[in-house]
């Protein structure tokens, strides 16, 4: 997640849309009182590398304890600096951002994220998950086991199941919908770096990839943004 109050805007990540790239590249237009959240030690060699900000005020103050997972006890821990403050979460809901930044700046910015394909993606996200395991399980069994939180990413830009941002764009049309993010916000061009890039192994089309029986488990738990973005299953 980043949080930019010089250029106003919210950019929630979501799984497996270039995310990261995304939210590597953004740091950079981000100043002292921004929000930034944690990425993966390799992921912050690359924006470091390039001179990008760090991740910087994603601690969840007292305040708003009741948006933490953290107990009496593990609070008091936090006070006498025994245990490291909560923190926000690199996938945080929008739910969660509206609540913690308040109602005053969440109607103010512009709040945008990405979407993708969900055949697409749902491959995607079995070649991260089962990354670096010596035997790889059936992709497509993999895929039928996996709940909505695995395979869905409509709740992190909903609310009330309603879609809650200003944009969601494509990751279909990345830089065509990122070049019109930036022009809106009067960013200079973005560049994306390639972070995580060599994770799937395999590139075939998810027609030729999925059995029907994963065709039909993503179709139900992914129907909203199937029906919300036009998506459809396409062979080759």
């Amino acid at each position: 997640m980043i949080v930019c109050h010089q250029y106003k805007f919210i950019f929630i990540k979501t799984r497996k849309t270039a995310g990261t790239s995304l939210e590597i590249a953004l740091s950079q237009f981000c100043a002292d009182g921004d929000v930034i959240t944690t990425l993966n030690r390799e992921d912050e060699d690359i924006r470091r590398a390039r001179g990008f900000r760090p991740p910087q005020n994603y601690s969840i103050p007292f305040r708003l304890r009741h948006l933490a997972d953290y107990t009496t006890r593990d609070w008091l821990k936090v006070l006498l600096r025994q245990k490291p403050a909560p923190h926000i979460q690199r996938h945080a809901d929008a739910s969660f951002v509206q609540a913690f930044l308040g109602q005053a700046v969440w109607s103010e910015y512009y709040k945008f994220c990405f979407e993708r394909n969900p055949y697409d993606r749902a491959i995607s996200r079995y070649y991260w998950q089962t990354r670096g395991q010596e035997r790889l399980p059936d992709i497509n069994e993999y895929i039928q086991s996996n709940q909505l939180h695995m395979l869905s990413n409509w709740r992190k830009y909903t609310l009330n199941d309603e879609i809650a941002l200003d944009f969601v764009g494509k990751y279909e049309s990345l830089n065509a919908d990122l070049a019109s993010i930036a022009e809106k916000l009067g960013l200079p061009a973005i560049y994306l770096p390639e972070a995580k890039a060599d994770v799937r192994q395999n590139r075939q089309h998810y027609s030729q990839v999925l059995n029907p029986a994963s065709k039909a488990h993503i179709e139900k738990l992914c129907a909203r943004e199937i029906e919300a973005f036009g998506y459809h299953w396409r062979a080759v």
